[in-house]
């Protein structure tokens, strides 16, 4: 029998080893879960993991979708780190599109290419604006998170469809429920000619950057990391839990804001109703499985993106649902949580369990027992 038994300090050998852990084990599951499903499971694998980076075309979709899952994850470890639960980075994305595609939809032939610049910002004050409504509550009315910003997705994801289906509706679009496609001078600028790579590819990588100064070489960024490991230590240390609650949420909103932003005016170029593609979902276990480090998130990224990009394959060549996509999401995720025990835990037998522990037993008794009797002091000569 195996039993699990606490490690006397915290793992680091784990605390890197267990995402790649935890992706072999996705790896293995998906295997017999497309076997099990009558699919050749190499081709299967061939089409998450070989596929989405096997040409220069492929390569720049596939950063195409990593790209605001990035720039989403950047933000989100920000909060995480200060222990401030947004999980609502998807409704901030979506408002964040929604105010990008407002200034955009203003844009006409005449409109000089500064638009662009107005779009983004629109893009990220929008997600600041829909975080701070969670920051608001929290620190007026000590609202939980993790539920405001939840239930404010599905309020900005109503709020997109009532434009697209109302006011925003295209009235040349065969009764689609979309805007109209904005002009061409609105679009986010591309890297190389013939590739949908935009800047939003050079923003992520700058906002790695950024990160990791601002939380490892500012006091700001020790701030808010000591605000969420000791919030009784950074009280004691003057450090205002108020402030590190606003800049992490405006901080993580304005990031899903500028990419929701990027993917308007970028590779979609209007608004639809499917806006909301789950990156803000997909962006936390981005976060994690990066293990909220800058550097960590964009390997997470490209390893989420291949998973979209995957699971649209599978449906295309292999007739398999495109839901495969979160499957393998969710299995990542949870594979993730379960070897995390390794990192504050050691699997042991049960015998050599108990074996260590009668050892430590016999010690102490014996570092209390003496070993010999006491010398008694002579008295010899003695009156």
């Amino acid at each position: 029998m195996l039993k699990l038994e606490p490690r006397p300090e915290l793992s680091r050998f784990w605390t890197f080893a267990s995402p790649i852990l935890a992706l072999l084990i996705t790896v293995l599951i998906g295997v017999a879960l497309f076997a099990a499903l009558g699919k050749d499971p190499v081709k299967g694998l061939l089409v998450f993991f070989y596929e989405p980076i096997k040409s220069g075309y492929a390569i720049g979709e596939l950063t195409i979708k990593a790209t605001p899952l990035l720039i989403i994850a950047l933000g989100l470890a920000v909060c995480f780190r200060s222990n401030v639960w947004n999980i609502g980075a998807e409704g901030q994305f979506v408002f964040g599109a929604i105010a990008a595609g407002g200034v955009a939809l203003m844009a006409d032939k005449s409109t000089g290419s500064w638009i662009v610049v107005a779009i983004l910002v629109a893009g990220t004050v929008g997600g600041m604006v829909w975080a701070g409504i969670v920051a608001f509550l929290r620190d007026r009315f000590n609202a939980n998170e993790i539920l405001v910003s939840l239930m404010l997705v599905y309020v900005a994801t109503l709020l997109l469809g009532y434009m697209v289906f109302g006011p925003w509706k295209d009235p040349q679009g065969y009764n689609f429920p979309q805007s109209k496609t904005f002009e061409a001078v609105t679009q986010i600028p591309r890297l190389f000619k013939g590739s949908r790579v935009s800047i939003g590819l050079i923003i992520a990588l700058l906002g790695v950057g950024a990160l990791w100064v601002f939380l490892f070489r500012t006091r700001a960024g020790f701030a808010q990391q000591v605000g969420g490991l000791a919030p009784a230590a950074a009280r004691y240390a003057g450090f205002s839990a108020r402030r590190a609650i606003w800049i992490a949420l405006l901080t993580s909103g304005g990031a899903a804001g500028l990419a929701g932003a990027l993917e308007v005016a970028g590779p979609l170029g209007q608004l639809t109703p499917y806006v909301p593609a789950g990156y803000g979902f997909a962006a936390i276990i981005v976060a994690f499985v990066g293990r909220l480090h800058p550097v960590g998130m964009v390997f997470s990224a490209i390893l989420m993106s291949m998973f979209y990009i995957g699971g649209e394959l599978a449906q295309s060549r292999l007739g398999l649902p495109k839901s495969l996509t979160g499957v393998f999401q969710g299995l990542l995720l949870f594979t993730l949580l379960a070897c995390d025990t390794l990192i504050a835990y050691r699997i042991r037998r049960k015998a050599a369990a108990k074996a260590a522990a009668s050892a430590g037993t016999t010690s102490s008794l014996q570092a209390s027992t003496p070993l010999t009797a006491p010398a008694v002091r002579s008295t010899e000569g003695v009156l």
